[in-house]
C-alpha cells in the first residue's frame, strides 16, 4: 500500500496543495511551522478520522473557512481506490469512496492504513492511561475496521450512563428521589457489559498478539541492552481471557458490586475506559524507572511493533515518522534508519536534513508556508 496524491483544501494552514508521492522513501524538509506535520496529519486523519495533536475538528480547518477538504489516491495491490473526506466543525463529517457518498464516515476506516511516530508519542510511555488506551484502541480499528462501530457504540453508552448517574447525584444534593432518577440504569448496565466485552476481548486479544513484536523492536532499537514487554490491565483482574460472554458476566457483576459507589459519585466506574496498558523493563515498569532514552526506545517499539504486526496480518501500512530523528542520539537514528529503510513506503518530515541517516535515501520536498514542492 502506498499513498500515491494527497490534496488539501483549507485544511490547517494550506489554502490549497497537492503533493504526488512515490513508493519508497519520501523526505519533507522546512522550518519548524511551515506545515510538515499539517500534511502527515491529514493522511493521519484519512487512516483514523482523528486527529494525534488536537481532541476536536476545529483547529483543522484552515482561518476563515467553514470547512475542510482532504483527498487521498490510494493504490493497494495495483488498485488505486480515491478517498474524500469533509470535515465541518460542529456537524457529521460527510466522506466519499471513488467518489460516492458513503453513509457513515467511518465506512472509510481500513482504506489507508498507517503507522504514525510523532514526538507526541513519548506520552505512551510517560502519559496518562487514556494515551496507551487510545493506542490500542487505534491499532485495533485498524487491523478490524468493525470496531471503530464498538469504540462508538461504548461511547456513547458511557455518556448515557455517565448522564445518568450525574444527574441522579445533583437531584439528591437538593434532596430528590433517587430510585425514580436511576430507573433506567440497569438498562445501560446490559448495554455496557455488552459493548464493553466486546471491546475489552479486542484489546486482550491485541495485546497478546502485539507482545512479541514488541520484544523484538525494542531490543532492536535498544540494542539489547534490556528486556521490554506489555500486558493488558483490566480493573476486572488479571488473566482474563478474551471470551465475550465471560467478560460479559464479569462486567455485570462488577457494575454490581461498584453499584453504591458510582451513585456516590456520579460517575461510571466500572468498563474497558478504566483499564490500562502496562509497559514494563525487565521486573520494573516503564512509567517512572525508565531513562529518557530508554522512554523513547519503548516508545518507538511500541510504533514499530503495530507496524510489524499489521505487516503479518497481510497488510503493508504506510510508515511516518514525523520530526523523530532530531529526538534521537546517533546509535538509535542509525538503528531506526537500519529498520524501517524497506518500508513499502515511508514519509520522513524533519528542519534539518542532516538529522535523516544517509540510508535514507529516496525523494526530497521542500516544505514551506502552504506549499509543498519536490526537489530531489
Amino acid at each position: 500500500m502506498y499513498v500515491r496524491r494527497v490534496e488539501l483544501t483549507d485544511f490547517r494552514s494550506y489554502e490549497r496543495a497537492a503533493v504526488d508521492l512515490d513508493p519508497g522513501v519520501s523526505v519533507l524538509v522546512g522550518q519548524n511551522g511551515m506545515g510538515k506535520t499539517n500534511l502527515i496529519e491529514a493522511l493521519g486523519y484519512v487512516a483514523t478520522l482523528d486527529s494525534h495533536r488536537v481532541a476536536t475538528d476545529a483547529p483543522l480547518v484552515r482561518a476563515g473557512a467553514t470547512s475542510a477538504v482532504i483527498r487521498c489516491a490510494l493504490v493497494h495491490d495495483g488498485r488505486e481506490l480515491l478517498v474524500e473526506l469533509e470535515i465541518v466543525p460542529g456537524k457529521a463529517n460527510r466522506a466519499r469512496l471513488n467518489r460516492s457518498p458513503v453513509r457513515r464516515s467511518r465506512e472509510v476506516l481500513g482504506a489507508l492504513r498507517m503507522v504514525l511516530f510523532a514526538p507526541e508519542d513519548l506520552e505512551l510511555v510517560r502519559g496518562d492511561p487514556a494515551v496507551r488506551r487510545r493506542y490500542l484502541d487505534d491499532l485495533l480499528v485498524a487491523r478490524q475496521p468493525r470496531y471503530a462501530g464498538v469504540r462508538a457504540d461504548y461511547d456513547r453508552v458511557i455518556k448515557q450512563r455517565n448522564a445518568l448517574l450525574r444527574t441522579a447525584y445533583l437531584t439528591r444534593k437538593v434532596g430528590g428521589n433517587r430510585g425514580q432518577d436511576l430507573s433506567t440504569l440497569e438498562v445501560w448496565d446490559q448495554h455496557l457489559a455488552r459493548h464493553g466485552a466486546e471491546l475489552l476481548a479486542g484489546r486482550i486479544e491485541l495485546a497478546a498478539a502485539l507482545g512479541p513484536h514488541l520484544t523484538k523492536a525494542y531490543d532492536a532499537v535498544a540494542a539489547g541492552r534490556s528486556a521490554a514487554s506489555i500486558s493488558y490491565a483490566s480493573r476486572l483482574g488479571d488473566d482474563l481471557v478474551p471470551d465475550r460472554a465471560v467478560l460479559e458476566e464479569a462486567l455485570l457483576a462488577s457494575l454490581a458490586d461498584r453499584r453504591a459507589d458510582e451513585i456516590q459519585r456520579g460517575v461510571t466506574l466500572v468498563g474497558p475506559h478504566r483499564d490500562d496498558l502496562m509497559l514494563a523493563l525487565g521486573d520494573l515498569p516503564a512509567k517512572g524507572y525508565a531513562s529518557h532514552g530508554e522512554s523513547w526506545s519503548f516508545a518507538l517499539a511500541l510504533r514499530l511493533a503495530a507496524y510489524d504486526l499489521l505487516r503479518s496480518d497481510g497488510v503493508e501500512p504506510v510508515l511516518v515518522l514525523d520530526d523523530v530523528f532530531a529526538e534521537l542520539d546517533a546509535g538509535r537514528r542509525d538503528r531506526l534508519a537500519a529498520l524501517v529503510r524497506d518500508a513499502s513506503q515511508l514519509l520522513v518530515t524533519c528542519a534539518v536534513p542532516e538529522d535523516v541517516p544517509p540510508t535514507l535515501a529516496g525523494a526530497r520536498y521542500s516544505v514551506t508556508q502552504g506549499s509543498v514542492e519536490r526537489v530531489g
